[in-house]
């Protein structure tokens, strides 16, 4: 007899009896009396059969949470994200190893006003005798991002045991432009540059050490190229460099912390992505943070970081256009090894209503040699202060934001005060939409260095944000603006940034430019985005954004007196 048998015996024989009793009860009960049947009946001795041996049988082995539901004869489709998918790792590909499959495609359309130096030694229009062409750019790029991961483990509470991914990355791009030599150093390449790479941008091994607790706080190792952020907002080290890294959390999670020792890899000029086949850099990174959860209230977390770089580079290096960017081609164009090390608090969290995002860093440290003029073991002093406060009033968030960072007074000293980062890519004051942080502003007739690098904020004077080294002696800047964020529609937001933008010293630019009186004054850098999500998730994203810099006195006397702007068409399609 099986187990699920017997009980029901036992049910039902314990039921009969109850009712025999009942029964017996109401015969012997004389009219007109009152009936006690049923306490009798409930304290009637029930007598169950005994179970035998063959009542009970050896445990049947049940299938795991992912294959119940195959044994339901549920369906899938490979190609739907949002239901289950062996693809998506809703189901183990085998055994206890899952694979999930990533696809992001982002093109990107900007049409720009960017000021342009007329050719080296040619241009297109005859007799043209100024220093500055004409400004207008046009630029297409298209990105395909595959993330390829392969894992072992439940992590539904715990990290993988083993965990194996790989991102390639396949980028087209086209650029045009109005003058010779600007996009190539070969005059001969014409007005418009086409070009391709396939970028590595992670291919790592992680292995989990060891659980440390009953929650599974854990230590966990990461070899290989691996993406990585040094702080919330990406102001100080954001990049996809080889390296190793250990990691892990402590307190159920109320910590985590990281050490690790990175070597960047050479980039692809026109891309921004990784250039595995020119090898790495002699450029080293190592760091160790720790995070805080609910320090100092709940729904803040507190990050503290120690971040030392250890920069060789002293040989000639040259991008794939042929301009030279190591060293940097600004005063003395002799290369420079350095190390410097940074100290930094990073905060993001909420209080109450109001939310706080908060980065502070200090840069110690030397210089083998100057970049303006000759001083060996020039000292490094130079600090950053940023901040963004922002409260949510149901439909709106109103933001307020300010930068600064250090400049240096004089570049003939022996220390440099202006910071600088190692690779920045700020999501801070609109980010992309802002024309400051997304254009590249060349320096002209200073040096074939920029103002500040794409998708930089910081005016560091540096020949290439991705393939440059750090530069301490810069002009530094200060940022105050305000920002909105209206979600008109559930799918449609509306998002407007104002920021007002000056040096904090323009000693070095005017010894750069040999031109006195260059006034601190840069603008006001005004932007507006329309983002649309017609699924009302991440899958479709569609942006729209316009940007103007009203250029004030400081940035007329570097360049013409023009209020540049860009437009940016933006499609992210996720898998």
């Amino acid at each position: 007899m099986s187990m699920k048998r017997w009980l029901l015996t036992v049910l039902i024989s314990g039921v009969a009896q109850v009712a025999i009793a009942d029964t017996a009860c109401q015969e012997r009960r004389r009219p007109g009396q009152p009936s006690d049947c049923a306490e009798a009946a409930q304290a009637a001795p029930v007598s169950l059969p005994r179970p035998s041996l063959e009542s009970f049988q050896e445990s049947v082995p049940v299938p795991d949470r992912w294959r119940i539901v195959d044994s339901l004869g549920y369906t899938e489709k490979w190609y739907d994200p949002y239901n289950r998918n062996r693809l998506k790792a809703d189901r183990p590909l085998h055994d206890d190893w899952f694979f999930n499959l990533g696809i992001v495609s982002d093109t990107v359309y900007e049409r720009r006003e960017v000021a342009t130096p007329l050719g080296l030694s040619s241009t297109r229009d005859a007799g043209q005798l100024n220093v500055l062409g004409a400004s207008r750019q046009w630029a297409l790029q298209e990105s395909l991002a595959l993330e390829f991961v392969y894992y072992k483990g439940d992590t539904t509470f715990r990290p993988p045991d083993f965990e194996f991914r790989f991102i390639p990355v396949f980028n087209v791009n086209r650029t045009e432009i109005e003058e010779l030599q600007a996009l190539n150093v070969d005059p001969g390449k014409g007005r418009v540059r086409n070009d391709r790479h396939l970028g590595i941008q992670g291919l790592f091994g992680d292995m989990h050490l060891r659980n440390v607790s009953a929650r599974y706080d854990f230590d966990s190792i990461r070899v290989g190229i691996q993406p990585f952020n040094a702080d919330f907002r990406g102001f100080l080290f954001n990049d996809s460099p080889f390296g190793v890294r250990l990691f892990g959390n402590r307190d159920n999670n109320i910590f985590q912390y990281n050490l690790a020792w990175f070597r960047r890899i050479e980039k692809d000029t026109n891309s921004g992505l990784n250039d595995i086949g020119q090898g790495l850099r002699d450029d080293d990174v190592f760091l160790a943070n720790l995070y805080w959860q609910d320090m100092p209230a709940r729904g803040f977390t507190s990050q503290a970081t120690v971040l030392y770089n250890r920069n060789r580079e002293t040989r000639d290096h040259y991008d794939d256009n042929g301009f030279l960017v190591r060293p940097a081609a600004i005063g003395r164009e002799t290369g420079i090894s350095y190390d410097v090390t940074y100290f930094g608090y990073n905060g993001d969290g909420h209080f109450g209503r109001n939310n706080l995002s908060v980065s502070a860093y200090g840069a110690l440290g030397k210089e083998g040699d100057g970049t303006i003029f000759r001083r060996e073991n020039t000292a490094v002093a130079a600090y950053f202060v940023a901040a963004e406060l922002s409260r949510d009033f149901d439909w709106l968030r109103l933001r307020l934001s300010a930068l600064y960072a250090s400049g240096d007074k004089d570049p003939y000293d022996r220390k440099d005060t202006g910071f600088d980062a190692i690779l920045e890519n700020p999501q801070f004051a609109g980010a992309d939409s802002s024309y400051w942080i997304r254009q590249a502003v060349p320096l002209i007739g200073g040096g074939g260095v920029a103002l500040s690098g794409r998708n930089g904020v910081l005016p560091s004077l540096r020949s290439s944000k991705d393939e440059g080294q750090s530069n301490f002696a810069n002009p530094g800047l200060f940022l105050w603006g305000v920002g909105a964020d209206a979600d008109l529609l559930p799918e449609l937001r509306l998002s407007a940034n104002w920021n007002v933008l000056r040096f904090n010293e323009t000693r070095v630019l005017e010894v750069a430019r040999n031109q006195g009186g260059i006034d601190r004054k840069i603008g006001n850098d005004v932007s507006v985005s329309l983002i649309y999500r017609p699924l009302m998730s991440q899958n479709i994203v569609l942006r729209a954004s316009y940007a103007r810099l009203f250029s004030a006195s400081g940035y007329d006397s570097l360049f013409k007196n023009e209020n540049p702007d860009y437009l940016l068409l933006n499609a992210v399609l996720t898998y």
